[in-house]
């Protein structure tokens, strides 16, 4: 029994890792792939999901040289929403339908705190560290 739960445990893994092997942006994630609580693939890629007007995990601390990426995992139909740095300039996606991506590698140390554009005033906020 032992041996089927490690087995199943390392396909899943391996489909999760599957799932969000692309990292361009766009509409290409299906809503079952982002109920899968994962945040880290591997030491360098990290998934934050946009799912009830709010970024989950809201508070994360990678590695320099890692890469993030959002995905938003509302149902069909709900509003579209950004990732955006607080700070003008350092990145800004476009409107994420739901099931669409944003990566974004982070090569410098530092604390970025970001926002959704269109839900900012609904406390849709949170912060990356660089470390």
């Amino acid at each position: 029994m032992k041996r089927l739960i490690v087995g199943v445990l390392a396909l899943a893994g391996v489909a999760v890792v599957a799932c969000f092997s692309d990292r361009g942006s766009g509409p290409v994630v299906g809503a079952a792939e982002c109920r899968v609580p994962v945040t880290v693939i591997d030491s360098l890629h990290y998934i934050i999901a946009l799912r009830n007007f709010a970024f989950h995990p809201d508070s994360i601390a990678v590695p320099v040289g890692a890469t993030v990426t959002w995905v938003n995992c509302e149902d069909a139909g709900v509003e579209a929403h950004t990732t955006t740095s607080d700070t003008t300039g350092i990145w800004d996606s476009p409107l994420l339908i739901p099931g669409a991506r944003f990566s974004r590698p982070f090569p410098t140390p530092g604390v970025f705190p970001y926002h959704c554009t269109p839900h900012r005033d609904l406390g849709m906020v949170g912060k990356l560290v660089v470390q």
